[in-house]
């Protein structure tokens, strides 16, 4: 059951980080937003245990995982915008 809660919370997490960020580079369709939203976790938890938020055995609830998802977003979108990777969603110039 633990599993599909993760799945829901970072569906959400990642609907409102994605939500919040302006931009067209965007993750689009269910898997990639789930995936947004549990990398922002994974990150907020990260983040919150280098900065001594959380202790070892902690993670971040949906507020930590909603913000770890819009800075993973922006982080996504200024390599992007930077052309360090290149966007998924516009195809190969022929």
């Amino acid at each position: 059951m633990g599993i599909i809660w993760i799945i829901i919370i970072g569906f959400v997490a990642g609907l409102i980080a994605r939500w919040l960020s302006p931009g067209p580079n965007t993750p689009s369709g269910f898997i990639l937003t789930t995936v947004l939203g549990i990398a922002g976790a994974f990150f907020a938890t990260w983040l919150g245990q280098a900065i001594g938020w959380y202790r070892a055995d902690q993670g971040a609830g949906f507020i930590g995982a909603t913000v770890g998802a819009f800075l993973v977003l922006f982080i996504w979108n200024r390599l992007v915008a930077s052309r360090v990777i290149s966007d998924p969603g516009v195809g190969p110039r022929v």
